[in-house]
Protein backbone atom coordinates (compact mmCIF):
# COMPACT_ATOMS: atom_id res chain seq x y z
CA UNK A 1 0.00 0.00 0.00
CA UNK A 2 1.11 3.43 -0.82
CA UNK A 3 0.88 5.75 2.21
CA UNK A 4 0.69 9.57 1.26
CA UNK A 5 1.35 12.53 3.75
CA UNK A 6 1.75 16.23 3.33
CA UNK A 7 0.21 19.51 4.33
CA UNK A 8 -3.11 21.17 2.59
CA UNK A 9 -2.62 21.09 -1.39
CA UNK A 10 1.17 19.28 -1.72
CA UNK A 11 -0.44 17.38 -4.36
CA UNK A 12 -1.71 13.94 -2.40
CA UNK A 13 -5.04 13.96 -4.06
CA UNK A 14 -3.70 14.46 -7.35
CA UNK A 15 -0.93 12.48 -7.52
CA UNK A 16 -3.74 9.51 -5.77
CA UNK A 17 -5.78 10.25 -8.87
CA UNK A 18 -3.00 9.85 -11.38
CA UNK A 19 -1.76 6.68 -9.76
CA UNK A 20 -5.40 4.82 -10.35
CA UNK A 21 -5.29 6.33 -13.80
CA UNK A 22 -2.08 5.17 -14.74
CA UNK A 23 -1.44 2.42 -12.72
CA UNK A 24 -4.72 1.25 -11.32
CA UNK A 25 -3.71 1.82 -7.84
CA UNK A 26 -7.20 2.55 -5.93
CA UNK A 27 -7.12 5.19 -3.62
CA UNK A 28 -7.91 4.36 -0.33
CA UNK A 29 -11.87 5.84 0.73
CA UNK A 30 -11.26 7.21 3.97
CA UNK A 31 -14.25 8.55 6.23
CA UNK A 32 -14.90 12.29 6.76
CA UNK A 33 -17.11 14.50 8.49
CA UNK A 34 -16.36 17.61 6.35
CA UNK A 35 -18.78 18.93 4.00
CA UNK A 36 -18.46 17.94 0.09
CA UNK A 37 -16.90 20.04 -2.04
CA UNK A 38 -17.70 20.87 -5.54
CA UNK A 39 -17.18 17.49 -8.05
CA UNK A 40 -16.41 15.10 -5.23
CA UNK A 41 -18.61 12.31 -5.18
CA UNK A 42 -19.58 10.13 -2.34
CA UNK A 43 -18.22 6.91 -1.68
CA UNK A 44 -15.30 7.99 -4.75
CA UNK A 45 -13.72 10.85 -2.88
CA UNK A 46 -14.53 10.01 0.79
CA UNK A 47 -17.54 8.50 2.83
CA UNK A 48 -19.11 11.19 3.95
CA UNK A 49 -20.94 10.59 6.74
CA UNK A 50 -21.91 12.78 10.27
CA UNK A 51 -20.23 13.37 13.34
CA UNK A 52 -22.75 11.01 15.04
CA UNK A 53 -21.84 7.89 12.51
CA UNK A 54 -18.42 8.62 12.59
CA UNK A 55 -18.10 8.44 16.17
CA UNK A 56 -19.93 4.96 16.76
CA UNK A 57 -17.57 4.07 14.56
CA UNK A 58 -14.58 4.65 16.58
CA UNK A 59 -16.39 3.21 19.24
CA UNK A 60 -16.92 0.14 16.94
CA UNK A 61 -13.30 -0.08 16.75
CA UNK A 62 -13.93 0.15 12.76
CA UNK A 63 -10.44 2.33 12.06
CA UNK A 64 -6.66 1.85 11.71
CA UNK A 65 -6.71 5.38 12.34
CA UNK A 66 -8.80 8.81 12.92
CA UNK A 67 -8.24 12.23 13.67
CA UNK A 68 -10.18 15.65 14.00
CA UNK A 69 -8.23 18.19 11.68
CA UNK A 70 -10.26 21.78 11.11
CA UNK A 71 -12.93 20.77 12.82
CA UNK A 72 -13.59 17.49 11.12
CA UNK A 73 -13.14 14.03 11.31
CA UNK A 74 -10.90 11.96 9.14
CA UNK A 75 -10.64 8.30 9.24
CA UNK A 76 -9.32 5.03 7.75
CA UNK A 77 -11.20 1.91 8.19
CA UNK A 78 -9.57 -1.19 8.69
CA UNK A 79 -11.30 -3.02 5.85
CA UNK A 80 -9.94 -0.42 3.40
CA UNK A 81 -6.08 -2.13 3.96
CA UNK A 82 -4.15 -3.67 1.20
CA UNK A 83 -1.63 -4.33 -1.68
CA UNK A 84 -2.26 -2.04 -4.43
CA UNK A 85 -3.98 0.61 -3.06
CA UNK A 86 -2.76 4.19 -1.74
CA UNK A 87 -4.53 6.58 1.26
CA UNK A 88 -3.77 9.74 2.17
CA UNK A 89 -3.39 10.56 6.05
CA UNK A 90 -1.99 12.86 8.77
CA UNK A 91 1.32 12.64 10.54
CA UNK A 92 -0.86 10.69 13.14
CA UNK A 93 -2.36 8.53 10.78
CA UNK A 94 1.26 7.69 9.48
CA UNK A 95 2.27 6.61 12.71
CA UNK A 96 -0.88 4.42 13.24
CA UNK A 97 -0.11 2.71 9.72
CA UNK A 98 3.35 2.02 10.91
CA UNK A 99 2.05 0.18 13.85
CA UNK A 100 1.05 -2.20 11.32
CA UNK A 101 4.84 -3.61 10.72
CA UNK A 102 3.55 -4.22 7.36
CA UNK A 103 6.50 -4.39 5.07
CA UNK A 104 4.07 -3.85 2.14
CA UNK A 105 3.37 -0.52 3.49
CA UNK A 106 5.61 2.38 1.69
CA UNK A 107 5.36 5.47 3.28
CA UNK A 108 5.56 9.29 0.74
CA UNK A 109 5.62 12.29 2.34
CA UNK A 110 4.68 15.19 -0.16
CA UNK A 111 6.14 18.80 0.25
CA UNK A 112 5.71 21.87 -1.71
CA UNK A 113 6.06 25.52 -0.81
CA UNK A 114 3.13 27.60 0.86
CA UNK A 115 3.47 30.05 -2.10
CA UNK A 116 2.68 26.88 -4.34
CA UNK A 117 0.34 25.73 -1.59
CA UNK A 118 -1.71 28.73 -1.69
CA UNK A 119 -2.18 28.96 -5.47
CA UNK A 120 -3.25 25.31 -5.72
CA UNK A 121 -5.75 26.20 -3.26
CA UNK A 122 -6.83 29.26 -4.78
CA UNK A 123 -7.25 27.55 -7.87
CA UNK A 124 -9.28 24.00 -6.31
CA UNK A 125 -11.96 27.36 -4.89
CA UNK A 126 -10.60 27.51 -1.01
CA UNK A 127 -11.69 30.84 0.73
CA UNK A 128 -8.73 32.90 1.45
CA UNK A 129 -9.73 32.74 5.00
CA UNK A 130 -9.36 29.27 4.80
CA UNK A 131 -5.91 29.07 2.42
CA UNK A 132 -4.51 30.91 5.82
CA UNK A 133 -5.74 28.72 8.10
CA UNK A 134 -4.56 25.47 6.71
CA UNK A 135 -1.43 27.47 5.93
CA UNK A 136 -1.15 28.62 9.47
CA UNK A 137 -2.05 24.61 11.11
CA UNK A 138 -0.38 23.03 8.39
CA UNK A 139 3.37 24.71 10.26
CA UNK A 140 2.31 22.57 13.23
CA UNK A 141 0.86 19.64 11.94
CA UNK A 142 3.19 18.78 9.61
CA UNK A 143 6.02 19.92 10.45
CA UNK A 144 9.31 17.66 10.37
CA UNK A 145 9.33 16.70 14.00
CA UNK A 146 5.85 15.33 12.94
CA UNK A 147 7.65 12.70 11.38
CA UNK A 148 10.01 9.68 12.67
CA UNK A 149 10.38 7.72 10.02
CA UNK A 150 9.32 8.31 6.04
CA UNK A 151 10.39 5.92 3.40
CA UNK A 152 10.42 8.81 0.81
CA UNK A 153 10.31 12.68 0.87
CA UNK A 154 8.94 14.62 -2.60
CA UNK A 155 9.39 17.96 -3.24
CA UNK A 156 5.97 18.74 -5.57
CA UNK A 157 7.39 22.07 -5.91
CA UNK A 158 10.52 20.47 -8.51
CA UNK A 159 8.32 18.10 -10.76
CA UNK A 160 4.82 17.85 -12.18
CA UNK A 161 2.69 16.18 -10.16
CA UNK A 162 2.90 13.50 -13.07
CA UNK A 163 6.39 13.49 -12.85
CA UNK A 164 5.69 12.59 -8.89
CA UNK A 165 3.45 9.83 -9.58
CA UNK A 166 5.59 8.12 -12.03
CA UNK A 167 8.59 8.59 -9.14
CA UNK A 168 6.20 7.01 -6.57
CA UNK A 169 4.97 3.85 -8.11
CA UNK A 170 8.64 2.89 -9.45
CA UNK A 171 9.95 3.54 -6.05
CA UNK A 172 7.13 1.50 -4.45
CA UNK A 173 7.29 -1.01 -7.06
CA UNK A 174 11.03 -1.26 -5.84
CA UNK A 175 10.53 -1.18 -2.19
CA UNK A 176 7.43 -3.92 -2.14
CA UNK A 177 9.79 -6.09 -4.54
CA UNK A 178 12.85 -5.95 -2.52
CA UNK A 179 10.61 -6.56 0.73
CA UNK A 180 8.68 -9.84 -0.81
Amino acid sequence: MIVLTGASASGKTEVAKLLFIKYDIKKVITHTTRPIRLGEKRGVDYHFVDVEKFKEMIAGEKFVEHIEYNGNYYGTSKKEISDDKAVIVDPNGVKALQKLCDNRIVFFRLIASDTTRFNRMLVRGDSLEMIKKRIANDKICFSDDQYEKIDYTIDTDKYTIEEVTDMIYSLYQKKISYKA
